[in-house]
Formats: C-alpha cells, structure tokens, sequence
C-alpha cells in the first residue's frame, strides 16, 4: 500500500502556511517545505519562513537546509523530501508537504527527468555566453530553440535556463521533448492535492501588503547582511523576486520606493505563473483558504482515515 501523502499548494501569499500549520497541529502531522526559497540560510525576510515559534509549534523539515551558495535543484529536493516522509512515517506521524514551487512538487510525486551528465566546456562556453551577451540574449536563444521549456523556466533562473541548452546541445533534442518521453509517470504516492485560491484582486491585495510587510521588516537591512557575509548578488538565490530588487538598490541602480513596486509586480507574475503550472493538475482540488477551512480539514480528516 503506497503512503498516503497531502500537499497544500497554490501561488504565493494565498495562505498556504498557515493552513499546513493548521492541518498538521490537529492531525498529528510534520511539514515538509517544498518552496525553493526557503531551504536557504539566511534568507528569511523575503522568503516567508515560518517563525520560530511555529517550528517549534509543528515539526518543519527542508528549511534552512543549504547556504546560498550552495547548490540545490529538484533532484536534491526530491531526494531529501522521500528521506523525510519515511522518517515521519517511522513516527507513526502523516506528512504534509507545502510550497509552491510546482518543479519540485512534480519531481517528488511524478518522478525527474535528470538527463546526460554536465559537460563543463559546454557550461564554461555558456557560463562565457551570458557575461558577454547578458542572461536575456541566451534566454531568448533557448525560446526559439524549446519555445515549450522556455515558457516554463523564469527569464532569470540562470541554472536551469544553462542546462536546458547543454542537453539540447549534448544531444540535439530539447529538454521539453525529453520530458514528454519520459513521461513523469512515476506514482510512489496516494495524493491528496490541496489547491488554496483567491481572487485575484484579494490575493494582489495580499501580494502587495506581504511585499511592503517584507520592506518594513528589515528585507533591505537581510540583504545587506547577506552581502556582508560574502555572498555575492548574482547567486541564484539572491536573484529571486524581492532580494533582486533590494539588491539593486544597494548597488545604487534603484530608489527602495521604485524596488518595492517592481517587487510587488514581480511577485503578481510569479503567483500568475503559479496557477498556470498548478491549474494543469485536474486532480487537485481547489478551496479558498479562510471561507472553506471546514472543508478543507473535512477533505483530508477522510483521506488520512
């Protein structure tokens, strides 16, 4: 019999935190985060971690996991997170998995095209490419050769955006048709998919508020910090909506009013892409989080049974 498995997902700010914490507190349940922000040290601000008193409220798992630096993709994700759900079924405890990051949700429960092995002249020629040219030129380069992979794979996520063109150029297939032929058909799961919702306007609303809560809270102060440690702005990780921004304003090229209105727009195309990806999955199931919390504890008390 496969475990039983319930994953809360949906765009940023809907509230996905707050009912995986909820979920898990009543059910005997652990947290298992799947948003690619999160597993990072010190990147707290910008990330939404939850606070201290709520890990200690309800046992999290994959948080603070690497240091910026640090490399972390699906595979490591979905190695780490199987790890994770079978020590908290040895505790005899139900895992609840939450984020918003649909490549790692995909690759936990689906299985993960992983592809050829690196090639580091390829990567160094590419790696060469984007200091020359500028990441936009070599995304737009990786848009006309896989236009399906490209509108999945954000204009600055460098690492995937390197590696979608070195399998095209070890093999001379794009990665998008990789995927089709592998399928993703792996199912080591009973799923229970948790959608949370809003409308737009209410959840743009959110969005903005979270991003100037963010700004008063110290995001600008975060970054600096992190610099001050030695880690460098063009990380992955500090390339992300909010600390790109905050980024840009210490390095003098924006005013912080300026920064924070390009980080809320930002972020209300990251929850637009969001539900693009999520909205593909018919299996899951789709609730508001404050009006439908009844049904929501309701839909996974029967699943657990």
């Amino acid at each position: 019999m496969k475990p039983k498995l319930v994953i809360i997902l949906g765009p940023t700010a809907a509230g996905k935190s707050e009912v995986a914490l909820d979920l898990a507190g009543r059910l005997n349940g652990e947290i298992i985060n799947a948003d690619s922000q999160q597993v990072y040290r010190f990147l707290d601000i910008g990330t939404g971690k939850p606070s201290k008193a709520e890990r200690e409220r309800v046992s999290h798992h994959l948080i603070d996991v690497v240091n910026p630096d640090e490399e972390f993709n699906a595979a490591v994700f979905r190695r780490l997170a199987t790890e994770a759900i079978e020590e908290i079924y040895k505790r005899r405890r139900n895992p609840f998995v939450c984020g918003g990051t649909g490549l790692y949700l995909r690759a936990l429960t689906q299985g993960l095209f992983e592809g050829p092995g690196q090639d580091p002249l390829i990567r160094r020629w590419l790696e060469n490419e984007i200091e020359e040219h500028g990441l936009a030129v070599v995304y737009r380069r990786l848009e006309q050769i896989d236009p399906t992979v490209g509108s999945t794979i954000h204009p600055n996520d460098r690492q995937r955006i390197i590696r979608a063109l070195e399998i095209h150029k070890l093999t001379g297939t794009p990665l998008s048709e990789w995927q089709r032929q592998h399928g993703f058909q792996e199912n080591p799961f009973t799923l229970l998919k948790i959608g949370l919702n809003r409308e737009r306007p209410e959840l743009y609303d959110l969005i903005n508020r979270r991003s100037e809560g963010m700004v008063r809270s110290g995001l600008l102060d975060e970054v600096r910090g992190l610099t001050g440690k030695g880690y460098g702005l063009d990380l992955k990780p500090l390339q992300s909506v909010g600390y790109r921004q905050m980024g840009a304003v210490l390095q003098g090229k924006m005013a912080l009013p300026d920064a924070l209105e390009e980080m809320k727009q930002e972020t209300r195309h990251l929850a637009k892409r969001q539900l693009t990806w999520f909205r593909r999955d018919e299996a899951t199931l789709w609730f508001h989080p404050e009006r439908q919390k009844s049904e929501i504890f309701e839909a996974v008390e029967i699943f657990l049974q």
